[in-house]
């Protein structure tokens, strides 16, 4: 099979500037690793547009390819762990940060961030998920785990217009859950229930009297998506023994909050991070996401794009104007 492929490159000409193209590179030009995949999909993250912009919290070495997602077919192991012909999700760890990642149509990296895909899932499916549906499903799966049960009462989602909060949203509305969705973009609110949102209400709306220590309790319990005031909101609100995740910081990365509901209520607070997570708890997750968790709503949450797509998706990530995942397919680019 030939080695050059065709790879999204991100380059630095001089300090502070910062170019994209689309090239023609080859296996050498990949670091080390153990798995060699060709890439059929990949998806637009936040992360991936600030990689894509220089952003050095994200990635100081250039050239370089973004990418956090992966989805394809391991051409090669040299360890073992997987057989030619495998199809493989590759999420998180440094994908896409300093090691090139999904928007080149082929990866190496090391076989321990691979997971074979689960039955019932496709390529395509997955990487309409991604990274964001993964954070989604580790934030329903510790309000499942936490004890927390449909009858107990509505769950709160907030950011319920972005990629993780939509997709808790349609997530916990398959999973038998009342979704009450919060969003600053009420022009959503028909699409919001399409995904199983029971009822959408305004930042506005939540946040009304949330400089108290202590609030009505409503929530059995929340995934949060934005931190700051929205997750103090959440918690304080939150039932007793409600369940709250956190995994967003776009409202602030300040908590503001008394121990009140942590010691007078029982509320647990927990966070959620898909780059580190352990691998038995990821293949627990995408094996839920292939089956009781299936959404059957995917297609209507996606653009589907090309490589060449990514100079349009990547500066309306920034400014927050994205309506829905833009799904990247590597096989037609």
């Amino acid at each position: 099979m030939s080695t050059e492929f065709k790879s999204l490159l991100v380059e630095q000409p001089e300090k502070k500037v910062f170019t994209r193209s689309i090239v023609t590179r080859s296996l050498d030009d990949l670091p080390a690793g153990e798995l060699v995949v060709k890439v059929h999909y990949s998806s637009l993250n936040f992360k991936d547009a600030l990689s894509a912009t220089g952003n050095p919290g994200v990635t100081r070495g250039f050239p370089h390819t973004p990418g956090i997602d992966a989805a394809g077919e391991v051409i090669s192991c040299a360890d073992g762990s997987f057989q030619p012909g495998d199809k493989v999700i590759v999420t998180s760890y440094d994908l896409g940060m300093e090691t090139d990642g999904g928007f080149g149509q082929m990866i190496r990296v090391p076989s321990r961030w691979a997971l074979k895909l689960p039955e019932g899932l496709s390529l395509k499916e997955s990487m309409m998920l991604g990274t964001a549906g993964l954070t989604a499903a580790l934030s329903v799966h510790e309000l499942v785990e936490g004890g927390v049960k449909p009858e107990d009462g509505p769950i709160l989602v907030t950011g319920a217009t972005g990629g993780v909060g939509s997709l808790a949203v349609a997530m916990l509305a398959k999973a038998g859950y009342k979704v009450t969705a919060v969003t600053g973009k009420m022009d959503q609110e028909d699409y919001l229930k399409e995904l199983g949102a029971e009822r959408v209400i305004s930042r506005e709306t939540l946040m009304t009297g949330g400089e108290r220590p202590m609030l009505k309790t409503t929530w059995a319990g929340a995934v949060d998506c934005v931190g700051g005031e929205m997750l103090a909101v959440a918690i304080k609100s939150a039932k007793y023994d409600g369940v709250v995740t956190c995994c967003g910081l776009v409202g602030s990365i300040d908590l503001a909050v008394s121990v009140f509901p942590f010691i007078l209520r029982g509320v647990r607070l927990v966070g959620i991070d898909s780059a580190e997570c352990p691998m038995d708890r990821r293949a627990q997750v995408w094996q839920r996401l292939a089956s009781e968790w299936k959404l059957d709503n995917l297609t209507a949450m996606v653009d589907e794009i090309t490589l060449d797509g990514l100079e349009e998706k990547i500066p309306l990530m920034l400014k927050g104007g994205s309506k829905r995942r833009a799904l990247v397919n590597l096989l037609e680019s």
